[in-house]
């Protein structure tokens, strides 16, 4: 990979973010939701749904030499109450299929620890299907398996596994 930029999501970004949202969960997901599904989210709802959360939280972007978005992570603190030892959370990161083994999402998720270190954010909660193939990339920057739950989407009974880093030292940058 040549020239890759990290950056702060601005509100322009948000069809960019869209566009690489659908795609990967049209990609990573085809095994696990109907193609119904998947065909059904769409790039403007998608786009309206990160103009609104931009502004409102940690977006960060990946762009590469021609400055288009090709992948994104967000997050903040952690949502649910449930994990007091927790108190960040990565909501999401989604890289395209074709630049996914890059270190990418390492970057992207580094950018976000850094930005809740510096609001007094030392740990760290994300969700992740059971079912994901991409599930095994948290484990490898560190993060452990602390919860199941059960959950239905797409009127599909799921697993969510809840991986955690109980502090950022835990995190392989």
């Amino acid at each position: 990979m040549k020239k890759l930029i990290i950056r702060r999501a601005l509100p322009r970004d948000a069809r960019g973010i869209a566009k690489v949202h659908v795609d990967s969960w049209r990609t990573t997901y085809k095994s696990i939701f109907s193609e119904n599904y998947l065909q059904s989210i769409t790039y403007e709802s998608r786009e309206e749904l990160w103009t609104r959360a931009i502004p409102n939280g940690y977006v960060f972007v990946a762009e590469n030499e021609q400055g288009e978005i090709i992948g994104f992570s967000s997050g903040g603190k952690e949502r649910t109450g449930n994990y007091p030892k927790y108190n960040g959370e990565l909501y999401a990161i989604y890289i395209l299929q074709n630049d996914q083994g890059k270190g990418i999402g390492r970057q992207l998720v580094n950018s976000l620890i850094e930005e809740l270190k510096s609001d007094g954010i030392h740990s760290m909660i994300v969700l992740v299907l059971e079912e994901n193939p991409s599930k095994h990339f948290y484990e490898t920057l560190g993060a452990f398996e602390i919860d199941r739950l059960e959950d239905t989407v797409a009127g599909k009974e799921v697993i969510e596994l809840v991986y955690g880093w109980k502090d950022f030292s835990q995190f392989y940058n």
